[in-house]
């Protein structure tokens, strides 16, 4: 059976990355969406509302490819951290977390042949205690500014996480073994070293 196109839904280098990881081959084509919080939304709901509205949107360009989508939401007791717009916003929030357990939640949704599938991983993350200077020399990297909760746990951030109690790449941005369940339930194989093909 022919291998459909891939397409996937973000901007994210990290799940760039972990598609290739994974021998996926792909197109990104960013999906651009209202990420603003309804109501009292929780992070859970949140991360998958937006992993969904990014699949639908872009499926609407690509009705013949496989699309793959996905969002991060940071939790800390009930208080939502998307990425920060500033270096002082990027410094508030990493302060919150220092020394402190919180969730990252992970949207997935998968379009393909007019449908969507959806799923949430919830991990627990926590940090060691941090020094204002270490937070300010942290940011001087520049790796917090374009991540939820302004850290990265595959990068400079490996050395502000404590312990962590769920799926790796689920924190990272996208759970691997999620991907393929939903893909196995839309049709399309994953095989080692080829990639994905329909079924």
């Amino acid at each position: 059976m022919p291998v459909p196109r891939i397409v996937l839904a973000s901007a994210s280098p990290r799940r760039r990355e972990l598609l290739e990881l994974i021998g996926i081959r792909y197109t990104a084509v960013p999906a651009d969406i209202d990420e603003s919080i309804i109501g009292a939304e929780k992070g859970a709901a949140l991360a998958e509302r937006l992993a969904r509205e990014k699949a639908a949107v872009v499926a609407q360009r690509y009705p013949d490819a496989f699309i793959i989508a996905a969002d991060t939401v940071v939790d800390l007791n009930g208080s939502l951290m998307a990425k920060p717009g500033t270096e002082a916003e990027a410094f508030e929030m990493l302060r919150a977390l220092s020394g402190k357990t919180h969730i990252v939640f992970t949207g997935i949704a998968c379009a393909f042949n007019g449908k969507i599938i959806s799923a949430i991983d919830e991990v627990s993350v926590t940090f060691r205690n941090l020094s204002d200077a270490e937070l300010h020399a942290y940011i001087a990297t520049g790796e917090p500014m374009d991540k939820a909760g302004a850290y990265g746990i595959q990068g400079y951030g490996a050395t502000i996480v404590q312990r962590i109690d769920g799926d790796y790449f689920a924190v990272m941005g996208l759970s691997l073994v999620r991907l393929v369940n939903i893909m196995k339930q839309l049709g399309v194989e994953y095989r080692f070293q080829d990639g994905a093909q329909t079924v």
